[in-house]
């Protein structure tokens, strides 16, 4: 057996260079390359190591390590999970930054691999600089923390460790059920460490996405249950987008004349025009989807891991008769709203269920309602998108509890705008190129996207709702750009995500890879705004306001912010945009740059999309000084009174 004398971190990327992922025949390079950030816990381990020999692997460097990370579950989601990008950092606040990343990456189920450097192993200069002493057990360091939100972790406290460390790394990443983030705590003098490892530890390892088929007796399972059932409505989650089974879902619903709803992660699958895509379903769910979610008899979940926001906290679907058949490859998810379970990959599920189905001539009992929803959908959204400042109204529960007029004439005294939120989505709707990719993530942009944005193109909605993680979105536009270079990336951002975290945008000028920030202004983290004011409270440090001298609270006048020249000095082509006609001509003037680009667009406080028959549970208060918040109580009693329990 031979044997090839490296260090830790040599042989780590080594074999993070042979690791390739084979899925219907067509073989993949699984790991792209490395993003990094250094520092002394990492730049001469890792960072040594890359330098002398990185192999086939591209070396980029974040900006921030939390970016970098959502960088790379961009890149990862937007190549339905068929390729990665690993992320370095150093020990303490570098490897610290990469938690939220790490939980975005699981609770969407998206593989990410992170190397963080760690405390040393033997404990020589101990508390060496960034070590946290917890004086009940030495062995705890910030890495620990990665454990609740990571799918594996595991600390290579020996250079031997590290084989088994990274064949369980990749056997959960390339996992389709279990797939998430991977944390390998690398101590820094482990890193540096020389072994003799076994040579063939860097062979070319193939892992196979074997898809799994349905059994039969769970296909009699879910026959039974259809048989008996009128209205079937489809959810199609990720897991539809993920297993490349899209067209097995449109034969499906074509030929059995079934609706199929979305969610944030399965819209996009299917283009929007499609006669039986009634939309996003649940709390942020469109006209047409909710309006049929409430007679479905039965619910085919296909790929959905059913979030609160699906089932508008398990309230959307009314029918006391309603039933759930669940398909999915995690037997966690099939599991959920105690429905009948089919576990398999979603394109061999709905494959053998179609061909069973048709034998027995099965066609749902909707007739023409499935039409009329998407008539009244689509009306109601050129209504939205029409919408002026002067037509725009606010939720009914908080239009009683403030001076729109005065509202709006304050924002403007500020920007000289009237622009609408709905009108905006309009005109980006109407004028972004067919085969462009639109981001986003946290705020209101996601509700008001999953309820009127229309999909003209496949894979072209890359929205991260599982986690509604604010400063995803610029860092995720440029993983989607580095996985799809030739198509057009949107980022749809608020104000108060983009100044969470937008440090990726200098990497894009970096690597020459445009992105293009639509930026939506409103001086308001306004999606929360509306939360707390229709659940009873006024606007309380939800606005971004000065504090005001008279009372002490932060009620003055709305603060400005000119994110036009914060891109600028990026090196960004930037534009400012008060009008409907300025948007248009930034939007064209945009295809023609080579650089990334940032429309900053002033727009109107509260003139998001409204809901439609939906509820969502939030924690309100059940007693306090407010008549307005003991009705709201009373009311999220009600609704949970008609919800499903588990």
């Amino acid at each position: 057996m031979g044997k090839i004398r490296l260090t830790t971190a040599q042989a780590l990327v080594r074999f993070l260079d042979n690791q390739y992922l084979s899925v219907d025949g067509t073989e993949t390079k699984f790991v792209k390359g490395i993003f990094a950030i250094f520092g002394h816990g990492n730049v001469l381990g890792i960072g040594q190591a890359l330098e002398q020999d990185s192999g086939d692997l591209v070396v980029l460097q974040g900006r921030n390590e939390q970016g970098m990370a959502h960088a790379a579950i961009g890149y990862a989601k937007q190549k339905l999970r068929r390729e990665i990008i690993a992320c370095s950092s150093s020990v303490g606040p570098g490897a610290a930054n990469m938690i939220t990343a790490a939980a975005t990456a699981t609770a969407n189920r998206i593989p990410l691999l992170l190397l963080p450097g760690d405390v040393f192993a033997t404990r020589q200069p101990d508390p060496v600089l960034q070590q946290i002493e917890q004086s009940h057990d030495l062995s705890i360091s910030t890495n620990d923390a990665f454990r609740a939100v990571s799918k594996y972790w595991d600390r290579v406290s020996r250079p031997e460790q590290l084989m088994t460390a990274c064949i369980n790394a990749m056997r959960v990443l390339t996992d389709p059920a279990e797939t998430g983030a991977v944390t390998l705590s690398l101590p820094q003098d482990v890193q540096g460490e020389a072994w003799d490892f076994p040579e063939y530890f860097f062979q070319k390892r193939v892992h196979r996405l074997d898809r799994r088929l349905p059994t039969a007796a769970q296909l009699d399972d879910a026959l039974k249950l259809l048989a008996r059932k009128r209205k079937p409505l489809i959810v199609c989650g990720g897991g539809v987008k993920y297993s490349d089974a899209g067209e097995a879902l449109r034969q499906f619903a074509e030929r059995h004349h079934i609706p199929f709803a979305e969610t944030q992660a399965g819209k996009g699958t299917i283009i929007s025009d499609h006669p039986l895509n009634v939309g996003g379903v649940g709390e942020t769910g469109c006209l047409a989807a909710n309006l049929l979610a409430k007679e479905a008899d039965l619910v085919i979940g296909v790929g959905t891991r059913y979030t609160d926001f699906t089932t508008a906290s398990k309230w959307i679907f009314q029918n006391p008769d309603v039933s759930f058949l669940n398909i999915n490859v995690s037997n966690f998810d099939s599991y959920k709203l105690d429905g009948v379970q089919l576990v398999a990959d979603a394109r061999e599920a709905l494959t053998a269920l179609d061909s069973r189905l048709a034998e027995q001539g099965f066609s749902s009992g909707w007739g023409e309602q499935i039409d009329q929803a998407q008539s009244k959908l689509l009306k109601e959204t050129q209504r939205v998108y029409q919408v002026a400042y002067s037509g725009a109204d606010f939720i009914p529960e908080i239009a009683d509890h403030i001076d729109r007029e005065a509202l709006f004439a304050e924002f403007n005294r500020l920007t000289s705008s009237f622009l609408t939120q709905s009108s905006v989505l309009g005109t980006l709707n109407e004028q972004l190129p067919k085969n462009s990719v639109i981001v986003a993530a946290a705020g209101s942009l996601p509700g008001d996207l999953q309820r009127v944005w229309r999909n003209k193109d496949y894979n072209s909605y890359h929205v991260e709702y599982g986690y509604s993680c604010m400063g995803y979105e610029v860092s995720a536009s440029l993983g989607v750009k580095l996985a799809e270079p030739h198509r057009e990336v949107y980022t749809l951002v608020g104000d108060g995500s983009f100044m969470m975290l937008h440090s990726e945008l200098v990497t894009s000028i970096q690597e020459g890879a445009k992105i293009n920030v639509v930026l939506f202004d409103n001086m308001t983290n306004g999606c929360i705004n509306n939360l707390q004011m229709e659940h009873g409270m006024d606007s309380f440090t939800t606005e971004f306001r000065f504090r005001n001298a008279e009372g002490g609270k932060l009620d003055g006048g709305f603060v400005p912010v000119d994110f036009a020249a914060i891109a600028a000095g990026y090196g960004c082509k930037t534009y400012r945009v008060t009008t409907l006609p300025q948007l248009k001509a930034a939007l064209e003037d945009a295809q023609k740059q080579t650089v990334s680009t940032l429309i900053d667009i002033k727009v109107l406080p509260k003139t998001m999309v409204h809901k439609y028959f939906s509820w969502w549970h939030v924690g309100g208060a059940r007693v306090s000084t407010s008549e307005r918040v003991d009705a709201v109580a009373k009311m999220l009693d009600e609704h949970l009174d008609q919800a499903r329990k588990y």
